[in-house]
């Protein structure tokens, strides 16, 4: 049932997502709109659009959320695979589950380091460029055939 579920909410928000549904939408509306006159704008003809508007909306929500929650976690699995494979600090695995305090600290925290590691880059870069030829130069001197080879690529293993 969740594969299904999910299966179905993964179509249902790539095909809600397209232009093309906008503008159904929109023509449902303007053709409501226009039959105001003919039904002389009644109750009925007002809760028409309020109920089928309602559905729809307290449906897609559950949907779009559903999809919206698989897309973010697969984000931050890739997120992990990257920090376990980088120099990264492995601290920031897990936290997405973190409080806002705690994130907001942390956050901080970051910010205080870029900013000091930006002005140690900062000078390291203008007095590597007062040493060295630029990036540019030295790609035009190198030999295309230079190129390493590409990485093989290891599938995810659940554990």
């Amino acid at each position: 049932m969740k594969h299904l579920f999910a299966h179905f909410a993964t179509k249902v928000s790539e095909w809600a997502g397209k232009p093309v549904i906008f503008i159904l939408a929109l023509i449902a509306v303007v053709i409501w709109a226009a039959l105001g006159p003919f039904f002389d704008y009644s109750e009925t003809w007002q809760l028409v659009i309020n109920t089928g508007t309602t559905i729809i909306t307290f449906l897609m929500v559950f949907v779009l959320q559903n999809a919206q929650t698989r897309d973010t976690r697969a984000i931050q699995a890739k997120l992990n695979e990257i920090i376990l494979t980088s120099h990264a600090e492995n601290r920031f695995i897990g936290i997405e589950n973190l409080d806002e305090e705690e994130l907001k600290s942390l956050d901080e925290l970051v910010a205080k380091a870029a900013k000091g590691r930006g002005e140690r880059e900062a000078c390291r870069t203008s007095e590597a460029a007062d040493a060295a030829p630029s990036k540019k130069a030295e790609a035009r001197k190198r030999p295309v055939a230079a190129k390493a080879p590409k990485q093989e690529q290891r599938p995810l293993q659940k554990s």
